[in-house]
């Protein structure tokens, strides 16, 4: 087996049972993508970007993989797909969205994939979980750690741990 690679995936949830849901994408990421190495707690937030619409849960995951960044994605849509997943509205309501937000220290720029995820650094929705378990984790694009990501974040929604 080709050696594994640190990849951090964020999941998120505004429609149904939202943590059963969380737990399916994670039980799926852990049998398709590779090895849950660690997750953080559960929070609930405001939505970005679209705000009449149910408050999301979120969650951010290290995943140890073998596969390469495109295959990581062309999985993450078939199981956001699987779960119920139906894209009509950007930054709509939706039952699974789970985004790469890092493949290693990759820099990628693709016509399906951007690394680091494009607006990581604009979120605290991603920053305070991944700073959870990433806290000194380098934004290789921005030359930051999860924790002056999030010192630096202008974003003012609201991000509640829930377990």
């Amino acid at each position: 087996m080709a050696s594994a690679n640190s990849i951090f995936l964020s999941l998120g949830s505004n429609l149904g049972d939202r943590q059963a849901v969380l737990a399916l994408a994670r039980e799926q990421i852990a049998n398709r993508v590779g090895t849950l190495s660690s997750e953080s707690s559960v929070y609930e937030t405001e939505p970005w970007g679209l705000a009449d619409q149910p408050a999301f849960l979120n969650q951010v995951i290290r995943v140890e993989t073998a596969l390469a960044p495109e295959e990581v994605l062309r999985i993450i849509l078939d199981i956001e797909h699987e779960l119920g997943r139906v894209r009509y509205e950007r930054w709509g309501a939706r039952v699974i969205d789970i985004d790469l937000l890092y493949y290693k220290a990759l820099l990628l720029n693709s016509a399906r994939l951007t690394l680091p995820h494009p607006r990581l650094q604009d979120r605290l929705f991603n920053l305070i979980p991944l700073v959870e378990i990433a806290p000194d984790y380098i934004n290789p694009l921005l030359k930051k750690t999860s924790l002056e990501l999030l010192q630096m974040c202008t974003d003012n929604g609201v991000v509640s741990k829930i377990s």
